[in-house]
């Protein structure tokens, strides 16, 4: 299926996306209670901190991202990796407050924003005929981390102190990426796409739409409502992990185990999906993707067994699964590909700010002693919501073709 330089974009886009797990929320909500002991301060406290270093950073993603548009992408990898790994270390190096949030806001920045924009912006544009299977390939880098780290992180933090790892996880990111990055991208310009593309295709035709002129689309707004639903609300599961474990009466280790489940779920929808991307398009797909963290929601409020966790994280990573590739692939669809940089850098700032506002309102509503069951209401509705409105303009999510 892929060849030659098809398949090194598709390997940095799969180290790229498992290296963004340094930043994703439910790698840092591995570190929760252990930060918040050592710094002696609350739920609602931590969540605050987190809210507001990613909100910082999102906002400063709306502008950095788009400079991929500009730079060789050899050169904007290297960028972001020095910065990914600089921003570990200074996590390593927490010992108050204000330390907290500078090193939240790096490693949201640098790791779930740039880590990732980078990945799945590299492969949206190179690639065109292919480009559910290229994502879901890549994307599959973030899955197998969502597998592999949970666990060991929790067997690791029983062996040493919390700001060892980070300080082991800083000069890995240093030694690996820029070599990864050299070999694999160094042949890749701004117009290299996939040697199989057809010049005459409807792709080539769409027109290119730039950021300013997406901010003026009301589909975007619609779209980016349902893109948000599953970054805030699974933010909140992940960041406060430990609070559902304890509302549940589940152990410790269950939610680290379920992951399993999650990471599994994820990468058989990325497999699936992604053929069915290529196949049928993302806009055909894009009003199924909420409906599994829909039931989702409705395991955490009717059931308490340890087993519904493995369930509701299950389902967690179909909606994932579907919102990795189709977060990625529907902009390239509807927008084109030559400003896809600056949309995506806009859709990354909004994921991450998603990301924010779910672990603000999650850590108010443990703080007003909201039950989990009640937040998983709230979170339901919201979804219910965001899927009528997409349902009512499906048949208006098609391109402009010059």
């Amino acid at each position: 299926m892929f060849k030659n330089l098809s398949l090194k974009v598709i390997i940095f886009g799969f180290i790229f996306t498992f290296f963004s797990s340094f930043g994703q929320s439910f790698f840092i909500g591995l570190f929760n209670s252990s930060i918040r002991e050592t710094l002696s301060i609350t739920h609602g406290q931590f969540g605050t901190i987190y809210a507001l270093a990613t909100l910082c950073s999102s906002l400063l993603l709306i502008w950095m991202g788009k400079k991929i548009d500009d730079v060789n992408v050899l050169k904007f990898a290297i960028f972001v990796t020095f910065l990914l790994s600089f921003s570990t270390f200074f996590f390593s190096k927490t010992s108050s407050v204000t330390f907290l949030f500078v090193a939240i806001f790096l490693l949201r920045f640098s790791g779930q924003g740039m880590m990732s924009h980078t990945a799945s912006t590299t492969i949206s544009r190179y690639f065109t005929k292919s480009r559910g299977r290229a994502l879901s390939i890549g994307w599959f880098g973030l899955s197998s981390a969502e597998f592999i780290l949970p666990v060991l992180i929790v067997y690791l933090l029983t062996l040493m102190a919390w700001q060892e790892l980070w300080l082991i996880f800083s000069l890995i990111i240093l030694i690996c990426l820029p070599l990864a990055s050299y070999y694999l991208v160094k042949d890749v310009k701004l117009n290299t796409r996939e040697t199989n593309a057809d010049k005459n295709s409807k792709e080539e035709k769409i027109k290119n739409w730039k950021r300013i002129e997406v901010l003026g689309d009301y589909r975007f707004y619609i779209i980016s409502l349902n893109m948000l639903a599953m970054p805030w609300i699974a933010t909140g599961v992940f960041v406060y992990q430990s609070f559902i474990t304890n509302s549940k009466g589940w152990g410790d280790y269950i939610i680290a185990q379920s992951f399993m489940s999650y990471s599994i779920f994820s990468v058989i929808t990325l497999l699936v999906s992604g053929y069915l991307i290529d196949k049928f398009t993302s806009r055909k797909l894009l009003i199924y993707m909420n409906v599994p963290l829909l039931l989702g929601t409705f395991i955490i409020i009717y059931f308490d067994a340890p087993q519904s966790a493995f369930l509701f994280l299950g389902l967690v990573g179909i909606s994932n699964g579907l919102a990795n590739l189709l977060g990625s692939s529907t902009w390239a669809e509807i927008y084109g590909v030559k400003y896809i940089g600056s949309i995506k850098a806009l859709t990354t700032a909004l994921m991450v700010f998603a990301t924010a506002f779910g672990t603000a309102l999650f850590g108010f509503l443990i703080d007003a002693r909201f039950s989990i069951e009640e937040i998983a209401t709230i979170s339901a509705i919201a979804i219910t919501v965001s899927i009528a409105l997409l349902f009512l303009i499906r048949n208006k999510l098609n391109p402009v073709y010059l």
